[in-house]
């Protein structure tokens, strides 16, 4: 049905990777979502009222919510799908991200204030009415709610957006919190003991909780999280594949949206390479990556000495040296000044962020160890800390 729903309403719904139809998938899934949780507010703030219950008026309040943020993620999908003009050179698509922060601080207001009308109402409590048809109508509510969840989760995964899959998480939840209310009411109308209130104020904690939840991962984002394992490895073995180039490092990915990707990176020749033919792979690799894969690359090229014996057998055996004291270690920039009396060994190593020794420390017991294998070896190491190393060790 969500299928048959995607083909009816959003017009060249197979293009997904066309900004216009991300932005017609975006503002569908907000028209459902306002007219379906609007739908279960009218429902539930009736059988609130009707019955005097502060659990599901909480309920009902939590859904009125969840068509507001509805309400933003249609407004936000029509901001994001702008064009970069000169004021914003990178486009507008991290508005998604701050409509999710303005709906989560709304959730947390709401969630307070529901949670103290509970306290009052448990402190001070009032008789409720349950009927069964209520019940019917809080069941029928969940099933509203499940089919919302399966919709917001089919449609993000199609435009990779992380604000409809907040909101299937928040239509999940919302089964959850829905069903305890339910089940609060069955308990009542059985026992007669009124949960009416603790089961408000259980609710209302869901509320804010969830609204945290929302804001921490949000927060996080426009912060700059760390790129999935699986874009660094399509990065790394796709560089590799062209012809001459030995090596990269240094990858640096920025995301400015769901769509918009830009990242750097130093990629490793023959340093006996002609000039232009360098030239001319880097820019091939930094077309193909933008017309393949939607990804704005910029390289710098870094020549690698491939023809000096004495100096590719050292790189090898400090290579070895580095795999002994720890497998999350890599190196790049390799060179060595041959003098007379000794021999400098200038490279760098990349370690994750999280790695047992410090700088000073790793560089300290490098350098120890390369002057074990020749005393006349003194090292200039720079110590590179990337996430990047994290994802490729996974």
């Amino acid at each position: 049905m969500i299928s048959l729903l995607i083909r009816l309403f959003v017009k060249d719904y197979a293009n997904t990777s066309a900004p216009q139809v991300r932005k017609r998938y975006g503002k569908f899934a907000g028209i459902v979502g306002i007219a379906s949780n609007f739908l279960l507010f009218l429902i539930k703030i009736i059988i609130g009222v009707l019955c005097n219950s502060i659990s599901i008026t909480a309920d009902a309040v939590n859904n009125l919510t969840d068509s507001g943020t509805s309400l933003v993620t249609l407004v936000c999908f029509k901001i994001s799908g702008k064009p970069a003009d000169a004021e914003h050179p990178y486009g507008h698509e991290r508005m998604e991200y701050i409509s999710g922060q303005i709906v989560a601080f709304i959730t947390l207001v709401l969630g307070f204030e529901l949670f103290r009308s509970s306290i009052e109402k448990i402190i001070h409590p009032q008789a409720t009415e349950f009927s069964w048809l209520a019940m019917a109508m809080l069941a029928t509510s969940i099933f509203i709610k499940f089919w919302q969840c399966l919709f917001y989760r089919k449609i993000s995964r199609i435009i990779d957006s992380i604000s409809l899959l907040s909101s299937a998480a928040d239509s999940r939840n919302d089964i959850l919190a829905t069903s305890s209310v339910l089940l609060a009411a069955v308990i009542t109308r059985l026992t007669g003991f009124n949960l009416d209130g603790y089961m408000g104020a259980l609710v209302a904690l869901f509320i804010m909780v969830s609204g945290i939840k929302l804001l921490k991962e949000i927060i996080s984002t426009l912060l700059g999280t760390a790129p999935k394992k699986e874009l660094v490895d399509l990065i790394y073995n796709k560089v590799l594949s062209y012809d001459n180039v030995i090596g990269i490092h240094d990858l640096t990915v920025h995301s400015y949206g769901p769509t918009k990707c830009f990242a750097s990176l130093h990629c490793e020749v023959p340093a006996e390479l002609d000039v232009m033919l360098g030239h001319d792979i880097i820019d091939n690799i930094e077309r193909d990556f933008f017309n393949d894969l939607g990804i704005h690359l910029v390289i710098h090229l870094d020549p690698v000495v491939t023809d000096d014996e004495k100096t590719n057998a050292l790189k090898e055996t400090v290579e070895k040296l580095l795999a002994r004291l720890s497998p999350e270690i890599s190196m790049h920039d390799f060179r060595v000044v041959w003098n007379i009396s000794h021999a400098k060994l200038i490279f760098d190593v990349t370690v994750p962020y999280d790695f047992k020794w410090s700088d000073e420390e790793l560089t300290a017991l490098i350098s120890k160890e390369i002057s074990r294998i020749n005393g006349s070896y003194n090292s200039e190491i720079t110590v590179d800390r990337s996430s990047m190393a994290a994802e490729r060790r996974k």
